[in-house]
């Protein structure tokens, strides 16, 4: 922990002639932009994974009429066909597994008064007139919404709220040119009708995210969202 923390505070050192007393919050989007780019290779990956798997449909459509009444023999079939194709079903997984460590660290880092038993001197800096360490509701309780920290939520919020409502709409548009594929009987998988339902409104719960964390982890989260919608439709285009 310690480790990162010098990490973060080197940062914002190498930033503070450009961003004053900014320069640990543009230290951790420029880490987070870091993170973002090492696990780039694998997000291109993972788009290369769903363009195969979306071209695998019509041979996957085979198989199901073959053995539709036989779901082992079907589940074994689809996966040799997905091995044959070098063609990996969690590849889209691995770069939000990837990233996981690193919003964790940032959220212990900030969460913490006392780093390697010395201050957290990290807790002192600022997003403008947000403590980087403090969460939405202290901001609430210093001067409310449109007081000097609650606009730096405001405009977090603002600029989730506009990537959730991208995601949503791409989501929707992805969903209904594949259509979620019934069960091995032929027979909607149970629960799939509501989850295809629920699953655009997903993008908007980084919003909850963002009101309940240090707001450290919160500028991680919404550069890295932000990151991620770009990315995507540069990649799924």
């Amino acid at each position: 922990m310690s480790v990162f923390a010098d990490l973060v505070q080197q940062l914002a050192d190498l930033l503070q002639p450009l961003f004053g007393a900014s320069a640990a919050a543009a230290a951790i989007v420029l880490f987070t932009a870091l993170v973002r780019l090492l696990v780039h290779p694998l997000s291109r990956a993972a788009a290369r994974g769903q363009k195969a798997r979306a071209e695998l449909q019509p041979k996957v459509a085979e198989l199901r009429k073959k053995h539709g009444k036989n779901p082992e023999k079907l589940q074994r079939a689809v996966m040799d066909l997905h091995a044959e194709e070098k063609v990996s079903p969690l590849s889209g997984c691995l770069p939000s597994l990837f990233q996981l460590p690193a919003f964790f660290l940032l959220y212990h880092l900030f969460s913490n008064t006392t780093i390697g038993g010395k201050a957290n001197e990290l807790l002192t800096h600022q997003l403008l007139a947000a403590p980087l360490g403090d969460r939405w509701a202290d901001a609430l309780g210093d001067g409310g919404v449109f007081g000097g920290a609650g606009l730096v939520y405001v405009g977090l919020f603002v600029v989730v709220a506009g990537v959730a409502a991208f995601n949503f709409r791409r989501t929707k548009r992805m969903m209904a040119a594949n259509p979620a594929v019934p069960a091995a009987g032929g027979e909607p998988v149970p629960g799939m009708g509501a989850m295809s339902k629920v699953m655009p409104f997903m993008s908007f719960f980084t919003l909850f995210t963002v009101a309940v964390v240090p707001l450290a982890a919160a500028l991680y989260v919404v550069t890295s969202t932000t990151w991620s919608a770009v990315e995507r439709a540069v990649l799924y285009r």
